[in-house]
């Protein structure tokens, strides 16, 4: 996407252009952002570590939350 270095609001500015959904390890974004001013959804996943072995056990239920997400508003996706 040419997205290398984009952080915080401009990210999520051009998020909302390109994705439904915006997915992210940040658990502080809602408090950081305005999210109810965004036409985004996002799911924070919230797992031991950000390592892809740990965020892999998330999967059934990010693949269940996209069906649910709602733009404006953010869902934490915690770790079994």
């Amino acid at each position: 996407m040419g997205w290398k270095g984009v952080k915080n609001g401009k990210l999520l500015s051009l998020c909302e252009k390109e994705f439904d959904v915006f997915i992210t390890v940040d658990q502080n974004l809602p408090h950081q952002q305005n999210l109810s001013a965004l036409n985004v959804a996002v799911l924070i996943l919230a797992a031991p570590t950000n390592k892809l072995s740990d965020l892999k056990r998330l999967v059934p239920t990010i693949l269940a939350e996209l069906l649910l997400a709602k733009r404006r508003q953010a869902t934490t996706i915690a770790y079994p």
